[in-house]
């Protein structure tokens, strides 16, 4: 939807501007399709010969309906009369009915029709319904087997009940993708909200980008979809599995109660620092780290704002909001603290990708509450993760803040891993009230020296970090960079990295998505690995490491925040990076980016040609590690925190 739908339009406007591998729009196309096609056997290849028999096993059965029984098929068949029929719309294509219009990515069954008195053909389109669920259970006796039938192929079986009299001749389910990267003009827009709106709209009905079907297609309805949609052949691709075009249908499989067959129910600890009361007091006292999920997003980060919005001697909340999700609770919090009377600001990033129509129905709700709502910098999505809080305490203004690495969102909270930091340093709050009017007042501030702010200083700081390990490299000091992030593709960032693979330095990069740099290639870059690292939570956090020198690794410089090194993180958007100054909290990095290092279960190292292997140990993972690892330490507080209590008794 992003990526070729973008490359689509470059061809249609016949621009040819090379990637950073030196391919046109048309050379990339090509290459997407080498590699989608194979990504799309072995994903069709994982369902059909490992999950689908393993789920037999375990007495779960996705069948077919040859498959069934006449006793399942009676069941189902009623299940679809009473729950189905009635939602489906059939329509036609003929000279009274034009060609329907099919929405982004649903699943449509293609019918070519036949009246019995003529030859001619004609074409029908029936909506397999979203609303209903994609697996339907065919009930028995046995409360512990589980048979399901696809909904696609339920409503095929019944299309002589859509078309009485009618003769089906083929059936061809298929899917259509539609382009999701939109031309905008900021400059030249007066209002950026009715912008989104226009610019949602418009994406319902924007051009068709790819269409997806089942094996063994209809080639005449092929051939009428392609002339009706506008496509060519390198815009279709051909799925193994005649049933299974949307796997997210599946998620009716996983919430089957098999908890057996889950993850352990994870329950994030609450930090023992932070079941003070006065979140406030222990924040001035001393600047505190937590790492989600494995420490409690609702009783740190959502702590801190709802106690905020309550609190009397808070004057002002400043926030930014990428995802924030449905319900939000810092949205209530948000309202709230405006109903009181406080000054507060809320950026909401309306270009936040198929978020867009969440983020503009929270902006007018905080809006209406009297929330001063921003939406950033024009040409720029505003993407870091930042609050401010102002209170007013007995010795003065005193400012609060957090910072992390992840979304003030409750929900990802509990399956992304992420940091946060919490400080009163005014080293750091001073500078984080400058950027908040960077984002709602156009300051054009340039000398930070604690906070690296993209896209004004963060690049250039990068580069002089990475700069100045290689030249402690030529030194014979120590030298080492470790980098965890989501993905990695800045052109500028990988040279310099090689030149300081050269120099000597260690460099250690977790890339959990994609990374456009290849590590272990002679006389280039021999002293940088690359690992991902797969696991039940989404590796989400933004960490960086320098060495800068120094024996003790804990004199190093320790940054986190929202920033991936990509071009558009360090160029096209607004990040934050935060430095780590408390020893304590750099430890706590420290033995986490030490524990990475040492996973053999879930982390997978890159190669010189750019392929993965996954390291193989029956070891637990890293993150079923930082899972126990939490339990103990908090354990081990509690007992030491009773200790001292009997002591002081």
């Amino acid at each position: 939807m992003k990526r070729v739908g973008g490359l689509k339009r470059q061809i249609a406007l016949g621009i040819n501007v090379k990637s950073s591998d030196g391919k046109t729009p048309v050379q990339q196309m090509i290459s997407i399709r080498q590699y989608v096609n194979p990504m799309i056997m072995s994903q069709a290849l994982c369902l059909s010969k490992n999950l689908k028999p393993s789920l037999k096993e375990q007495n779960i059965h996705l069948l077919t309906w040859k498959n069934l029984s006449a006793k399942d098929k009676e069941i189902a068949q009623k299940y679809y009369q009473k729950n189905v029929f009635p939602v489906l719309t059939p329509l036609s294509v003929d000279p009274g009915h034009p060609f329907p219009f099919i929405s982004n990515l649903s699943t449509s069954l293609g019918i070519r029709l036949r009246h019995p008195d003529r030859e001619d053909h004609f074409f029908a389109r029936v909506k397999v319904p979203q609303v209903l669920p994609q697996w339907v259970r065919i009930e028995t006796s046995n409360d512990k087997e589980f048979k399901f039938i696809s909904l696609v192929e339920l409503i095929k079986e019944n299309l002589n009940d859509l078309f009485p009299k009618m003769v089906v001749l083929n059936v061809m389910p298929f899917r259509l993708t539609r382009n999701a990267d939109i031309s905008r003009d900021e400059e030249d827009a007066e209002d950026l909200l009715s912008m989104i709106e226009e610019e949602l709209r418009m994406r319902r009905f924007a051009e068709v980008v790819r269409l997806e079907h089942g094996p063994n297609p209809d080639k005449w309805m092929l051939q009428f979809l392609k002339e009706e949609l506008e496509l060519e052949d390198q815009d279709i691709y051909e799925l193994p599995q005649e049933w299974d075009l949307d796997y997210t249908g599946l998620k009716t499989i996983f919430d089957l109660p098999l908890s057996n067959l889950k993850y352990k129910r994870w329950e994030p600890i609450e930090p023992l620092p932070f079941r003070e009361e006065d979140i406030f007091s222990l924040i001035r006292r001393q600047d505190q780290l937590v790492h989600h999920p494995y420490e409690n997003f609702t009783t740190t980060v959502e702590k801190f704002i709802t106690k905020a919005a309550a609190d009397p001697n808070v004057l002002a909340i400043k926030m930014t909001l990428y995802r924030t999700g449905d319900n939000s609770p810092f949205i209530r919090s948000l309202v709230k603290a405006a109903e009181m009377g406080k000054q507060v600001v809320c950026l909401i990033e309306l270009k936040a990708r198929f978020d867009e129509e969440r983020n503009i129905y929270w902006a007018q709700a905080l809006e209406n509450a009297g929330v001063h709502v921003v939406y950033g910098i024009v040409g720029l999505k505003t993407h870091s993760k930042t609050v401010l809080v102002v209170r007013n305490e007995p010795d003065g203004m005193v400012s609060y803040a957090h910072i992390g690495t992840g979304n003030y969102n409750s929900v990802t909270a509990k399956h992304y891993t992420d940091l946060g930091l919490f400080t009163a340093n005014e080293a750091i709050t001073s500078e984080l009230i400058e950027f908040f009017n960077y984002l709602t007042g156009r300051s054009l501030k340039t000398d930070y020296k604690n906070l690296m702010v993209a896209p004004i200083n963060m690049f250039q700081r990068m580069r002089e970090l990475i700069d100045r390990e290689a030249q402690w490299a030529a030194q014979k000091k120590p030298a080492q960079i470790f980098a965890k992030m989501n993905s990695m593709e800045e052109n500028d960032i990988s040279m310099a990295l090689y030149n300081a693979s050269q120099s000597g330095v260690k460099i250690d990069l977790v890339v959990r998505g994609f990374c456009c740099l290849r590590p272990q290639v002679k006389g280039l870059s021999e002293n940088i690995r690359v690992m991902s690292l797969i696991g039940r939570f989404l590796e989400h956090s933004r960490v960086f490491y320098f060495r800068n020198g120094k024996e003790n690794p804990l004199d190093g410089d320790f940054f986190i925040g929202s920033a991936d090194w990509m071009y558009r993180n360090l160029h096209a958007r607004v990040e934050c990076l935060v430095p780590i100054l408390d020893v304590r909290l750099k430890s706590k990095i420290w033995n986490l980016l030490t524990l990475h290092l040492k996973d053999q279960r879930q982390t997978w190292d890159m190669d010189e040609n750019g392929f993965y292997k996954q390291r193989q140990s029956t070891d637990l993972g890293l993150q079923e590690h930082l899972m126990e690892k939490a339990q103990q330490e908090i354990l081990e507080e509690e007992i030491k925190a009773d200790a001292e209590e009997n002591r002081i008794q």
